[in-house]
């Protein structure tokens, strides 16, 4: 007979790691870098930016991040803008609505 009573299990204690969601870098990337990780579509792939099969955007070329907002279809796109065409800075926000 043992001479200590046995405690209660806890049925509680288990938790898994934080999935590190979110903005990865927002200003210079390289080709591949993952820019946004995410569940869903919170941010659309815009010029030069591929979505992976969970939903993480990546650079599909070497340039600046550059962010825009559609009010028609209320969507946040994110874009890469090339190192060899940074005219694309001076470029109004419908127009690259339109090319989507």
């Amino acid at each position: 007979m043992a001479t200590k009573k046995s405690g209660g299990s806890s049925r509680n204690g288990r938790d898994s790691a934080g999935r590190r969601l979110g903005l990865k870098t927002n200003s210079f990337v390289r080709n591949g870098d993952i820019i946004i990780r995410q569940r869903g579509t919170e941010y659309h792939p815009g010029l030069n930016v591929g979505m992976g099969k969970d939903h993480t955007l990546h650079s599909l070329t070497q340039g600046h991040v550059y962010f825009t907002y559609d009010n028609h279809k209320k969507r946040r796109y994110v874009h890469v803008y090339a190192l060899d065409n940074l005219a694309y800075k001076n470029v109004s926000e419908a127009y690259l609505a339109s090319l989507l």
